[in-house]
């Protein structure tokens, strides 16, 4: 499966995160993450969480994009990094709890700098109100011991 980027720029104002996603065994995924970043740099918000992950990561015997040409790319531009699977969940959990939590301090950081300037910025969390990032359905293990990949 291919992934390609779809996301019309009336889509991303507003938007708090973004997950740019490309598969580690398909090296042109991963070249087209410079354009769809660029894309959304264009039409989101300045304060915009952008990740990059790469899919796939139980694909290792097939992996076309390595591990550190991401990193390198992801520090270059200012991006969190993660290497996932769909197929057996690894690093998907992470990956959510990872820019949930950036989004929540940078909506914190907002709402703190319009309280100290007298404005409301909108829908906020109060102090000391809990995220529950747990899922309420078991994990499944895949068959033949399967252990995360990341």
């Amino acid at each position: 499966m291919n992934f390609s980027f779809f996301f019309h720029s009336t889509h991303k104002r507003g938007a708090v995160g973004a997950l740019l996603v490309y598969d580690i065994s398909k090296h042109s995924t991963f070249e087209n993450v410079e354009r769809w970043l660029k894309e959304l740099r264009d039409h989101a918000e300045a304060n915009i969480v952008v990740m990059l992950v790469g899919n796939k990561c139980d694909l290792r015997h097939l992996r076309a994009v390595e591990t550190d040409e991401a990193m390198a790319f992801s520090e270059q531009h200012n991006l969190a990094f993660i290497e996932t699977s769909a197929l057996d969940a690894s690093g998907v959990d992470t990956a959510f709890q990872r820019i949930l939590t950036e989004i929540y301090r940078n909506v914190s950081k907002r709402n703190m700098a319009a309280e100290e300037a007298g404005a409301s910025s909108g829908p906020s969390l109060s102090a000391g109100q809990t995220i529950s990032l747990t899922s309420s359905q078991p994990q499944k293990k895949k068959a033949g011991g399967g252990g995360g990949c990341c």
